[in-house]
């Protein structure tokens, strides 16, 4: 017997699925779970809120709040390198001073002055000295009274080389020393002015 073969084949419609919401005990539920498994890839999974209570709160619209203002920038100050160090005069032109091959371009005398009249007198003959271009200058302090309170002797002996290393005068001066007792000795120094650049 011979079958008879139908060219169509009637389709069945599929009746569409109806989608029901989820009870809360079954979110609850699906939740737990979710929290439990581990991702194959990291991705970041975003909660659902949780449902809205039926009781509407009163609402309360927020106030806008104004955006602060940035911060200014800032503004670290740069750091001036200091006045350089003093260094000390070399053996060899400390001869040439002392024998008078070298030429001493200036000095001056600070006999008989007081501590701050001193060091205003020296400080502006350093700066006009630095400024003139001169090289090496006489600074005669005086030994100081003898026979005096220790305290009181040579006070200007003492001081002068503690205001030459202050920075006001190191921006002035390369360097310092005693004089040879032909230019004074003890009582007088050596001075090596700094170049202008």
């Amino acid at each position: 017997m011979k079958r008879r073969t139908s060219s169509t084949i009637p389709e069945i419609p599929v009746p569409p699925r109806r989608k029901r919401a989820l009870s809360e005990e079954e979110r609850a539920l699906w939740e737990s779970v979710a929290k439990q498994v581990k991702p194959l890839r990291k991705r970041s999974r975003t909660l659902k809120p949780p449902a809205a209570s039926p009781e509407p709160e009163a609402s309360v619209a927020p106030r806008p709040v104004a955006p602060e203002p940035p911060a200014p920038p800032r503004i670290i100050p740069a750091s001036r390198p200091g006045p350089p160090p003093l260094a000390p005069i070399g053996r060899r032109e400390r001869s040439q001073l002392s024998r008078g091959r070298k030429e001493i371009d200036a000095r001056i005398d600070l006999h008989g002055m007081t501590q701050i009249r001193a060091h205003r007198v020296l400080l502006t003959f350093l700066q006009r000295a630095h400024h003139d271009g001169l090289t090496f200058v006489l600074v005669i302090t005086g030994k100081g009274k003898v026979g005096g309170a220790e305290s009181e002797r040579g006070v200007l002996r003492r001081q002068v080389p503690q205001w030459l290393s202050l920075p006001e005068f190191r921006t002035l001066v390369v360097g310092f020393e005693e004089a040879h007792i032909g230019h004074g000795g003890e009582g007088a120094l050596y001075v090596r002015v700094r170049r202008v650049r």
